[in-house]
This record gives structure tokens, sequence and C-alpha cells, in this order.
């Protein structure tokens, strides 16, 4: 074989194709055929032969219609074929007579229907007999229509609440109402499917309730009509259901048992299950949750909705004191119904960042981690209408689509406790962000079981987050990250095992603005840690940001700015940054120690929707109404466990 000292030619022309492992040997050890070869393995256009996800797709995994009972006796017509049209970005009327629209298609929707009562409302507005027979629901029925549609709602969604809902006019699993409607469902769902340019998934809310305290979730389905038409959705009510999540999981494995399809659920507001969404101790039976718990639950729920429009789920202020964007959008008065007041004593159990601390103790107890999951946002919308810009926000329910009113109005109260919570405090959130090589179900889904997924606060920003034990700063000067990333490392939701010796977890994180939206204030890595004594821990880093800010002496770094004109609704992108790039290394690491990091990404401040609203009607708001927002993005964990 003959060799040939490379020229520098060929050296930069290597080290475009090959990276790092050229680089490394560039002292003309290589011979032509070697370098040839190397070139073959990757191709002169580093776009050639990319067979990882390269955008991330936008959706909403938990949207509700006029087939939702409480959906239904707010206000809403919308069923669930106006809101697929509406997330492919075509104009419809709102419930309330207006016409709405998207600022950008969406690349997915759930329509996530409550399974208990399920197309009930849309009967009894339409007069069926068989259901205005019962006195109670005539009296409702009258109710509305002598003007009083208001109180006829809230007297019927508290009766089936309390569990004294009519027992012969209800619609569950079993009686033939039931399946039309599960069938109109997925017919909706099988006509709005368009692969590879829109993804319309199956799927139903299944709404358990533990004396008030939210314990929901979002079930969705990977295949279509032709396995999901086999079953009828899982609902609480006994006899056919449970509030136990634990049925929930053996409906779940006896619908793949049963069909040879695949299922997950999505927990959501953890913040109003009053210390029961992320348990150590099980409510229901008042023990410890063994083994079998922890294997059920990370099995079936490996995405948290961790933001939506009743408020944000990352952290609390009473949790992490240290981290001064820890209050964003709280809801911490009560349990779902404000029937029970919050105590600080139950704060731990509710949040995403605890739940993942205390994920790391159980695992070291059980030996697996029941809270091992994925970040996703979505709206939990009762409209039809997947809106999470500020701008274009239409509101939970009805009754809060776009009015001079819909600001101070109660949207839910306790006269009783003291409690209430006013429509400014809804928040326009959130949708889930998925890196999927196709816009398919499959693919989507696929995404989602391996948490590659994250959740924003509305915006439309992409966001990479990747770990590994041999990135370089050189990785962070590149239009495409993600080949390093890839490479080098796992993306988020992926794990990392007994760090080689000498080296440290290192993050190649990367954040490009929404394309019409704000510029971005700075990427954060979050880590927590279990230590050798079996305590758990917390520390936020400023990884990357705008500007020549320079942290202070108490490492914070100082706040971006805010060109935020509220009485105008409008600000500039006069600061902040279009994108954000760096590597960084855990300066704190400890081999032994169990470990989680997930990226977090704010935009500089931008005018809340009460802003807008003010603008648009002419109106003043009290004092008290949070007029300007920082959005944000939060990337699912990546975790570290040391071996053994």
């Amino acid at each position: 074989m003959i060799r040939k000292p490379l020229t520098i030619t060929s050296l930069v022309l290597l080290a475009v194709c090959v990276g790092p492992v050229a680089r490394a040997q560039d002292a003309g050890t290589y011979t032509v055929e070697e370098a040839g070869q190397a070139i073959k393995a990757r191709p002169y256009s580093p776009y050639a032969g990319r067979n990882f996800p390269t955008r991330p797709l936008f959706g909403d995994t938990h949207l509700h219609t006029a087939l939702s009972f409480d959906a239904g006796a707010a206000g809403a017509r919308l069923g669930p074929r106006e809101a697929y049209k509406f997330a492919k970005g075509e104009e419809v009327i709102s419930s309330t007579g207006q016409p709405v629209r998207l600022s950008r298609p969406l690349d997915f929707l759930v329509v996530a229907d409550h399974s208990d009562n399920m197309g009930w409302f849309t009967d009894f507005m339409a007069g069926k007999p068989e259901i205005l027979q019962n006195a109670q629901a005539r009296e409702w029925y009258d109710m509305i229509q002598s003007g009083h549609a208001g109180e006829a709602a809230w007297a019927i969604v508290m009766t089936f609440s309390q569990g004294k809902f009519p027992p012969d006019i209800i619609y569950q699993p079993g009686n033939p109402a039931y399946r039309s409607v599960w069938q109109s469902i997925i017919s909706a769902a099988e006509e709005a499917n368009d692969p590879g340019r829109f993804t319309a998934f199956i799927g139903f809310e299944w709404t358990s309730l533990s004396k008030g305290n939210n314990l929901h979730r979002n079930v969705i389905f990977r295949d279509g009509a032709e396995k999901a038409g086999l079953i009828e959705p899982y609902t609480t009510q006994p006899p056919v259901g449970s509030n136990n999540p634990r049925d929930l999981w053996k409906w779940l494995r006896n619908f793949e048992d049963k069909t040879g399809g695949d299922v997950l659920a999505i927990a959501h507001n953890g913040n109003l299950s009053n210390g029961e969404m992320f348990p150590i101790i099980e409510p229901v039976t008042g023990q410890e949750i063994d083994r079998e718990y922890a294997e059920q639950r990370a099995h079936w729920e490996v995405l948290y909705e961790t933001t939506q429009m009743k408020g944000d789920g990352e952290s609390h202020p009473f949790l992490s004191p240290n981290d001064e964007f820890a209050s964003f959008e709280k809801w911490d008065k009560g349990n779902l119904d404000l029937s029970v007041k919050k105590t600080p004593d139950m704060l731990e159990f509710e949040y995403t960042r605890s739940a993942l601390k205390n994920g790391l103790k159980l695992e070291a107890k059980l030996g697996v981690n029941p809270y091992k999951f994925g970040l996703v946002g979505s709206t939990d919308s009762h409209t039809g209408l997947s809106t999470a810009d500020d701008d274009n926000f239409f509101g939970k329910i009805s009754t809060g689509e776009p009015s001079p009113e819909r600001w101070s109005h109660p949207f839910m109260a306790n006269p009783k406790l003291g409690l209430k919570v006013l429509g400014w405090e809804t928040t326009a959130s959130g949708y889930a962000a998925v890196w999927a090589q196709e816009n398919t179900r499959a693919s989507i889904f696929d995404a989602m079981k391996r948490r590659e997924t994250y959740a924003t606060t509305g915006p439309r920003m992409a966001v990479r987050f990747f770990g590994g034990f041999d990135f370089v700063e050189t990785d962070a000067n590149t239009r495409s990250p993600a080949i390093a990333g890839y490479t080098k490392g796992v993306p988020m939701g992926g794990d990392l095992s007994q760090a080689p010796a000498g080296k440290v977890p290192t993050f190649l994180v990367a954040a490009l603005k929404d394309p019409i939206g704000a510029n971005l204030d700075r990427y954060q890595i979050v880590k927590g840690w279990l230590d050798a004594a079996g305590e758990v821990h917390e520390q936020v880093y400023d990884v990357a940001w705008s500007g020549d800010r320079k942290p202070g002496t108490d490492g914070k770094l100082p706040p971006v700015g805010d060109t935020v004109d509220v009485a105008n609704a409008t600000w500039t992108n006069t600061i902040g940054a279009p994108e954000l790039v760096a590597v960084w290394k855990d300066p704190d690491f400890d081999p032994s120690q169990r470990a989680f990091y997930y990226g977090r990404v704010i935009e500089i401040p931008t005018p809340r929707w009460p802003a807008y609203d003010a603008k648009y009607f002419g109106i003043k708001m009290s004092p008290d109404v949070t007029m300007t927002t920082q959005e944000r993005a939060y990337t699912s964990p990546i975790w570290y466990t040391p071996a053994g």
C-alpha cells in the first residue's frame, strides 16, 4: 500500500467530513485510501444521510370539545371536527360567534374529551327525549332555556363530581349512546389524520378525582380505528370504571394485550391534587408505594404535562426559594374544586422538579424510578380551540372567550373557604414539542415514548438538549449542533451511566427563538441529585444568555431588561438574543450520585393576555392583574445513574 502524506487541504476536508476523529489524528498517518473511506462515512454535505429528527413538531395533547360535558355546560359548541380544522390552520367561528384562527397550523392534536359521560351534554342540549324524561335533567334544561345557563352548568358539573348524577341517564361504556359517541370521535380523527402533514391522534381523558384532588390522565393511542375501535374508553365511575390509577394501568395493559396496539397516559395539574399526584405514600391505601406501583407508573406514564391553562407545574417558590423564576403562573390555592385549602406540606408532591428529585430517592430504595418522565405542555382548553398565544387567547372555557369582562369573572370559587380563581389567573399555555422524524402517529408516538419532547408555554422555539461526556466548546460553533449531539451523546429524555474515569457530564444546549416571537433571555440547566445520606438537592445554572451581562457576587445573572409597553400591548426585540448555543460541564459532579438535568429556556418579557384585552376593549384592569410574562420552555430531563 502506498502511503501519501496528507496536505493541508486534505486535512481540512477530512476535518469537515469526519469531525473530531480526524482532527485528533492529523499527524499525517492517514493513507489516501483511509481518507477516502472516512469521506464516504460522512459525505461532504453535512445533511446527507441524516437519520435523526431535524425539526420539532408542535401540538396539543389535551383538548376538549363540546363532547366533554363540562365544556358543553360552559358553552362549548365546537366538536372534534371543528377542533381538527382549527388545529390545521383553518378559520372557524368560536362558540361565542367570534372568528378565530391560529397564527400557524399545529402539527398534531389529541382531542381528549372526558371519558365520563362523554357526549351526554350535546344530546342533552339537542333535547333527546330519553334524557329529558328524567326530572332532574328537565329542570336543568328549563333553566338553560330561561336564560340561566351558568347556574345550570355549575349544577350539572357539581352533581356529577359529587357522584349524584342520575344513573338512568348517565352515558358510560356498555350502552349504545356511549358507543356511538366514541365511534364519532374515532371517525373525526381518521378523517383529519393526514400522514406527513398533520397527525390526528385518538384519545380521551380519564378524569379521576380523589375527594376533589386532581389525578387526571390523558390517554393517547398510537394506532387508528382498527384498534382503538375495538374498545371503549375507561371511566372513573363504578361499576365499569375506577378512580384508582392502578386500575387505569391495568386497563391500558388489557388494551394492548387485546388489540396488539400501543397506548400511553399523561398526567397533568399536580398543582391541583393537594399532594396526591406524585406520592410517596399512596393516597388510596395509605401505604408507601411499592415496586409494582413504581414499575407500572414508569411504564405507562413516560410523559408529564408540566404547563397548561390551570397553572404552571415546574416548581414553586416554597420548594425552590433560590430560583427567581419559580413563581411563574402559580395556582396554589386548593384542589381542583377548591373544596380543600392548600397547605405547604402538599407542595412537594405536586410539582415536576420535586417529583423528579423524589424519583431518585425511590429508585435507590425500590430499584425503579416511578417519576422518570419527559415533559410536554398542552392547553386543556375546553373550547375546541387550541390557543396558547397571549395575543390570540380564547380562554379555558367558552365563557372565558374574549370579552371586556372575562378577566374579572370568577373561574372557580368556594365562598365558604374564601377561595376563588379569577379569569385573569388562567394561563395562555401551552404546547407539546416533539422531536420526531416524520409527522405521523407512529413517529410522534415513538418520540413520546423515548421522551424526546419538551414543553413550551406557547412560543414555538426550537430547543435542543444533549448530554454526554465528550462534548467540547467547538461543538457549539456550528449551525447543526445535533450532528455532534446525536453522535457523541444522548438527547433529552435519555440516560447517562457510569462516568468514565476523569470525565463529568457535559451538555450541548441550543435554542432558536420562535420565528414570529420574542428574543431569548437565557438558557438554564436545572440539576437535581441524591447525596450519600439519601437527601435530595437542586441547583439552577445559567449556561447561556444574551448580551454582555455578568453574574453578580451572589451568582445571579442580572435581568435581561423589559421593553413591554403595557398600554399598547407591544414589545421590541431590541434586547435578548435570537439564539443561544453553548457547551456546559457540570462543575459539581460526583460520579457516585444519582442525578437528573433538564433545560429551561426563558424569553424576554412580553405582554400577557390581559394586556391585549385591555388594549382591544379599552378597559382598565385592577392593579393586581399580571400584565407581562416571560414565556419559557422546559426540556425532558437526562438522567445520570452510577454503576451498581
